[in-house]
């Protein structure tokens, strides 16, 4: 790997902020150079929201990007806005669960996940970003499960103290991502 571009965008309150910053906090712990620039606004009371991250095994030497590598998509209104980013080399996941319409784009590879849907069914609607995090971690492997467990410790290590069964929930919601992206992509 040399370096990967990420765009993760949803409606405020999906996690996409929360999931970005577990990222490149497992990245920046292994070693990698990392960079991470939310995009804030009016998220919290119903906006877009998108982080874009970058990790790279050698230094970034810029901020920005036009096009992506991956871009997360988990609303229509995340479609609508992120296609800007997407090119025929980029990889794009949208949720099928939470999304009306499917992306109209070229692209490398185009995958629909049910992650909402599965969150809310299976496990609880308050890990369906950690279930996301499963999948970007699926496809791009740019870091490792134990990199991303370490990570969510120290994001979310109190509150898995508190309730310890949290800890559980959503290490299995990660790892129900990553497979939910091999079943669905063949990866």
């Amino acid at each position: 790997m040399t370096r990967t571009k990420i765009a993760l965008a949803g409606e405020g309150g999906q996690g996409v902020q929360s999931v970005a910053k577990i990222l490149v906090e497992a990245g920046y712990e292994t070693g990698k150079q990392v960079l991470y620039i939310p995009n804030f606004g009016v998220e919290q009371r119903g906006g877009v929201s998108i982080a874009f991250c970058q990790i790279s095994d050698t230094k970034i030497g810029e901020p920005r990007y036009s096009k992506a590598d991956i871009v997360i998509m988990l609303s229509d209104r995340a479609i609508d806005r992120c296609t800007t980013y997407i090119d025929e080399n980029t990889t794009v996941v949208y949720d099928t669960s939470v999304c009306t319409k499917k992306p109209e784009v070229k692209c490398k590879k185009l995958i629909g996940v049910d992650a909402n849907l599965i969150a809310n069914t299976e496990l609880s609607a308050r890990v369906f970003n950690i279930i996301i995090l499963g999948v970007l971690l699926e496809a791009t492997h740019v870091l490792g499960l134990e990199d991303i467990k370490n990570a969510m410790e120290h994001a979310l290590g109190k509150k898995f103290d508190a309730k310890p069964e949290l800890r559980e929930l959503n290490y299995k919601a990660l790892e129900r991502g990553m497979n939910l992206l091999k079943e669905k992509a063949g990866v």
